[in-house]
């Protein structure tokens, strides 16, 4: 189909869903805002500082975006990028904190309550963030890929945190 300068004037300002000029349906143009926020959330987790997992984190409410995380070295200590990463007994990363618990942990710090919030992720929930998740007020999680372990996901799903999965 091809769009007419009115078209392209209508979609630059967001003021139709239909061309009045040419009859283009101007909706299929415009992402969703799920995809909006996969896309968001993806971008974020390439500042992840941890050389093992490039993980971001997005918290939404009423379609805007409260808080952002990413996985990385508490503030002002040395990166996973800078001195490597600090195997645990379970083979992660101890040096990293998740990119949920730091979308929480500056919630938190800037006053944002979290309840009634979704939480994007681009990698599911370990059992501690899933912890984290459940006693900050999120309701709803949706994430691109599964961590290696499901434990995270099992106890969302047993406290009754909706689970989506979006597919990149």
């Amino acid at each position: 189909m091809t769009i007419c300068k009115l078209c392209l004037k209508l979609l630059w300002d967001h003021q139709s869903t239909k061309c009045p000029s040419c009859g283009a349906d101007l909706v299929g143009k415009r992402k969703s805002r799920e995809e909006m926020f996969s896309d968001i959330v993806k971008i974020i987790a390439e500042r992840s500082t941890c050389s093992r997992a490039k993980v971001g984190a997005l918290a939404v409410r009423d379609n805007r975006i409260i808080s952002i995380g990413y996985g990385g070295s508490p503030s002002g200590l040395p990166h996973c990028l800078d001195d490597g990463c600090e195997e645990g007994p379970d083979g992660g990363c101890t040096r990293t904190i998740h990119a949920e618990a730091n979308v929480i942990a500056f919630a938190a710090k800037a006053g944002i309550s979290l309840d009634g919030a979704t939480l994007y992720v681009t990698l599911s929930p370990c059992y501690d963030c899933a912890k984290l998740i459940i006693n900050s007020g999120i309701v709803e999680v949706v994430f691109a890929e599964f961590y290696r372990k499901t434990e995270g996901i099992n106890l969302l799903g047993k406290a009754g945190i909706k689970i989506r999965r979006f597919y990149s």
